[in-house]
Formats: structure tokens, C-alpha cells, sequence
């Protein structure tokens, strides 16, 4: 992979009130994709059209974990045609993050389900957003499409 300069992407959040009874924007400065509303209702029980910090999570983690899988899959000489992953981030109220769980299926020619199971492991290894939540347990399931 080539090096270049280090990146640094930047979202910023407005919150009002208390955390019950409050409410914020998470605004995604970086991408300029827009605002998205979060409350702690919409955290701890249904989303109702808002987000958390755990599904940007799972999108960060999704994304990257794909991205990762890609290219040790190309690296290996059986580049993907199509990688699909799921995050899911489970948050438990006065615990925490108690885990995220990656599915992940690929199109991947040329190869078997030892080695796509083996390639998906060593992704959620070493994508840079596993690495950096190494304080929650994650588990995947891989299989090929």
C-alpha cells in the first residue's frame, strides 16, 4: 500500500438539555454529507430515524473491515468481486459497548471458504478500526456468497 501524509476527518456534535431529556446533531464536517440527529432515547431504545454513536461505529467498522478484507484478498492474487459486511455494534445502558459482531459475505473467484474464512480473520485483525476498539470483544462469522 502506498504511505502518504497522515489524514485526520472530523465530525462535530451540539448537544442541549440532559442526557434523558436532551437532545444533538452529529454534524460530518469532513464529508460535508450532512447532519444527523441523535438522543439518548434513540441510543438506548429504538432509533426512530436517528443515529448513535454505535451505528457510526458500526459504519466505521464496516467500511474499513471491507476495505481491509479488499486488499489482503488482492494481495493474496484473488481480488474480490464483492465484499459485504455487516456490523453489528451492541450497547448495553450502564455498561458500555459489550460488542460488535462482523458478518461478511464475498464474491471472491478462485478461492475456498478455509482461506476467505482465514483472510476475513486476519482483516478483523488488522483494519485500523479493529485495532483501534480492541476494548470490546469482536466476533465475525465469513462466507462466501
Amino acid at each position: 500500500m502506498e504511505h502518504t501524509v497522515a489524514t485526520t476527518r472530523t465530525a462535530h456534535t451540539v448537544w442541549e438539555g440532559n442526557l434523558l431529556q436532551g437532545n444533538g446533531v452529529v454534524t460530518f464536517d469532513s464529508s460535508g454529507i450532512g447532519e444527523q440527529p441523535v438522543s439518548w432515547p434513540s441510543r438506548a431504545e429504538q432509533a426512530n430515524g436517528k443515529t448513535s454513536p454505535e451505528e457510526l461505529i458500526a459504519a466505521a467498522h464496516s467500511s474499513c473491515f471491507s476495505m481491509a478484507l479488499s486488499h489482503g484478498l488482492a494481495g493474496a492474487g484473488t481480488p474480490p468481486t464483492s465484499i459485504r459486511t455487516k456490523a453489528d455494534v451492541t450497547f448495553q445502558p450502564g455498561e458500555g459497548i459489550t460488542g460488535i459482531h462482523l458478518t461478511v459475505e464475498g464474491t471472491v473467484p478462485g478461492i475456498d471458504d478455509d482461506a476467505f474464512a482465514a483472510a476475513a480473520e486476519d482483516a478483523k485483525k488488522n483494519c485500523p478500526v479493529s485495532q483501534a476498539l480492541t476494548g470490546t470483544t469482536i466476533t465475525l462469522d465469513a462466507k462466501l456468497a
